[in-house]
């Protein structure tokens, strides 16, 4: 069984940093983040997965597609991806559609003086993403992970996170509201094209052996809650099945190619 990270892509880094270079512009100064129509990470994405602007926000059945190439849809969702659902229903019955998720592998997170635009220095987040965190989200639109004509790009970026510091306290940044976020690096791509491609979620050392929610939280090094919910979607695709009980957990085996 194939790891993430032998089924991921590599990223084109200088596409990448050409849609990078289109967006934010060579002299575009720190106090122009947020500026823009979109948020910058769904920008930049969508000029690498398509550079040609006239592809772009094409009104489509009703609804406007981030890119349509006349042969398949894409849609840059950077969460909540639940709120998809309505275009999803009436895309998927037209055409193909990739749905590009970007994570956030690592983070550094800068205030912004509301006031004045200072910057403060940017602080590197304990927090890491993984490709196991988009099954939160994946989770809101699990009716539609079986379709054939639906794809999934899980984009892990490091990023530069900006907060405004209107929630500012006694030196704290507590209540500090989300500014903008700048992609620094693509760092890798995860492909879900079928059933068979949710294999390479399940770790390794778990292919051939029942396991609990407990043991893949273990072996993914996740959090259970967050295993849970990874489980609870590839039982739904059908890349795992529950084979009986362990105590008060479901056994989970990985099912074949």
């Amino acid at each position: 069984m194939n790891t993430i990270t032998d089924s991921s892509h590599k990223p084109d880094r200088k596409a990448f940093e050409e849609a990078k270079l289109k967006i934010l512009g060579t002299q575009r100064q720190r106090l122009g983040i947020g500026t823009l129509a979109e948020k910058t990470v769904h920008a930049i994405l969508k000029n690498y997965y398509e550079p040609r602007e006239e592809k772009q926000e094409v009104p489509l059945a009703g609804y406007v597609a981030d890119i349509f190439t006349g042969q398949e849809v894409i849609e840059i969702q950077t969460r909540q991806l639940y709120k998809m659902k309505e275009k999803l229903s009436v895309f998927l019955a037209l055409y193909p559609v990739t749905v590009v998720h970007p994570i956030p592998r690592e983070k550094w997170l800068i205030w912004v003086d509301q006031d004045s635009g200072a910057l403060t220095p940017r602080r590197k987040s304990p927090l890491k993403g993984s490709p196991y965190t988009a099954f939160t989200e994946l989770y809101g639109i699990k009716m539609f992970l079986n379709q054939k004509n639906l794809r999934l790009r899980l984009a892990l970026l490091d990023i530069e996170e900006y907060k405004l510091q209107n929630g500012q306290r006694k030196g704290r940044k507590k209540g500090a509201a989300s500014y903008d976020r700048i992609p620094l690096e693509f760092v890798q791509e995860v492909t879900v094209d079928s059933r068979e491609d949710y294999l390479q979620f399940i770790p390794p050392d778990l292919a051939d052996e029942d396991f609990t929610s407990k043991d893949f939280a273990q072996a993914a090094r996740i959090k259970i809650p967050l295993a849970q919910t990874v489980l609870h979607v590839l039982y739904h695709v059908g890349a795992v099945d529950r084979v009986g009980k362990k105590g008060r957990l479901y056994l989970y085996r990985a099912m074949p190619r």
